[in-house]
């Protein structure tokens, strides 16, 4: 939704919106982009004479806000309807879709496609490093998006993807998500095929070789040409052949080969890490070369791609403890971007600060999966957030490795700062603002530094 109102000040309008929490990098993203920002949902803000209200999916009847809105018959219109009617309904649009890995590859997407001098619109879920800003109209027919497949709105529980209409759609991945929407994973798959069936005969979907979750929602009918991507040599639906390849060149595949119909056509050489970035580099790849981008052109964007915030970012090194932001809010994701981490760091300790606060997460359906999950770590740090009725201490005790669960940011600051030594790695797990947690340890770090300074000086 911030990215969107960033659209609709660049096309021209008087906007401003409200949230309940707003929080950086986006509440600073819209205030310097002259976006007024109100806290809270107070009907009195809808006083004004907007012309139009576009609401987001977060809002739900009994919302005061909502309500005045629907007693009052004020114009509304859901954030996809608004941007498919508004923004989209000229361009070729490249659709990033799937459970895991939508920010990042396409921010990857839209990075390549800048490469190659395409100038292409782009509207992302979160703030690409390499632009420092999440969405833009862009100067030509192009538009990369974040195809999300939440529902719409209130008043459309369709997928959000069905109003984006892509020429091209990557499908990086599914498993079961949103649990709070979605019964189970084959709920999610007809939504996915929803997305398949608007797809032109002339498009084509990009994915992945050797998921077989994506591979039932192609069995169930596509028209449009697919090419499928991933590690290793699979066979797609009805055995047809894997297109694209990468071969991890180190052990964090911070180095791979790509290979496109069994030549090698060039190597991806970045600071990023993990099979799961290899995996999202490869598929954005393809997708732009759709467009027209030749792969070489690509493999040379992609070894400038910088990352995303709050995707692994590096928040800063204090004496010897590196900080990281990560957004993961599903298992896998945790998994996998630590995994990623383990291979970058070798033997290097791990902490990891975990806020189960998605939907999924705080409804308990992988409470039985997260102790695996965090194996690459040597210490976990469970935050019991407020709304989650059930124990982390469970998580806690199964855990392969030590693990505490805090009810109190502070005390997870005070362990931090009191079992952290010069060469440790701290990643902190959290789709939410998290107390601020990131700024204040960093603060508390540095405060550590300077005390130990000053008392051996």
């Amino acid at each position: 939704m911030g990215s969107l109102a960033i659209l609709a000040k660049q096309l021209g309008y008087r906007v401003s919106g409200s949230d309940q929490n707003v929080y950086p990098p986006m509440s600073t993203q819209l205030e310097e982009a002259g976006i007024e920002l109100i806290q809270g949902y107070d009907p009195e803000q809808l006083k004004n004479g907007a012309d139009l209200i576009v609401v987001g999916n977060a809002m739900s009847r009994g919302n005061p806000a909502v309500e005045y809105m629907l007693d009052n018959n004020l114009p509304y219109i859901s954030g996809p309807q608004w941007l498919a009617e508004h923004v989209l309904k000229d361009k070729w649009v490249l659709a990033v879709a799937g459970t895991h890995g939508k920010t990042t590859t396409s921010s990857m997407l839209a990075w390549i496609l800048e490469h190659a001098g395409m100038a292409p619109g782009y509207l992302i879920g979160g703030v690409p490093k390499n632009f420092e800003v999440s969405a833009r109209l862009g100067d030509t027919p192009f538009f990369v998006i974040e195809a999300d497949e939440y529902d719409t709105a209130f008043f459309d529980k369709r997928s959000k993807f069905v109003h984006y209409k892509p020429r091209t759609a990557v499908l990086n991945n599914l498993e079961f998500d949103h649990a709070d929407i979605f019964d189970d994973l084959a709920a999610i798959q007809r939504q996915f095929h929803h997305l398949v069936r608007i797809i032109p005969s002339q498009g084509r979907v990009i994915a992945p070789a050797s998921d077989n979750n994506i591979h039932d929602v192609l069995a169930m009918g596509c028209w449009s040409d697919v090419e499928y991507f991933g590690e290793g040599n699979e066979s797609g639906i009805g055995g047809e052949g894997q297109q694209w390849r990468a071969e991890p060149l180190t052990p964090g595949a911070n180095r791979f080969a790509v290979y496109l119909n069994g030549v090698e056509v060039g190597v991806v050489d970045w600071q990023h890490a993990g099979l799961h970035n290899m995996n999202n580099g490869l598929s954005a790849i393809a997708a732009a070369r759709h467009v027209g981008v030749v792969p070489a052109q690509a493999i040379e964007a992609l070894c400038q791609f910088e990352g995303v915030k709050r995707r692994m970012e590096q928040l800063g090194e204090v004496a010897g403890v590196t900080l990281y932001d990560d957004f993961a809010h599903h298992p896998t994701a945790i998994e996998t971007t630590l995994d990623g981490l383990r291979k970058r760091v070798g033997k290097a300790r791990i902490f990891a600060i975990i806020e189960p606060r998605s939907n999924t997460m705080r409804l308990g359906v992988y409470k039985d999966k997260l102790a695996g999950v965090c194996a690459d770590a040597d210490q976990v740090l469970w935050f019991q957030p407020p709304g989650v009725d059930w124990d982390l201490q469970s998580v806690a005790e199964a855990s392969p490795v030590p693990a505490q669960v805090f009810q109190s940011t502070d005390d997870i600051i005070e362990t931090i700062c009191a079992e952290s030594a010069a060469g440790d790695h701290v990643v902190i797990m959290s789709n939410g603002g998290f107390e601020g947690v990131h700024q204040r340890l960093l603060a508390a770090l540095e405060h550590r530094s300077a005390s130990s300074e000053a008392a051996n000086g």
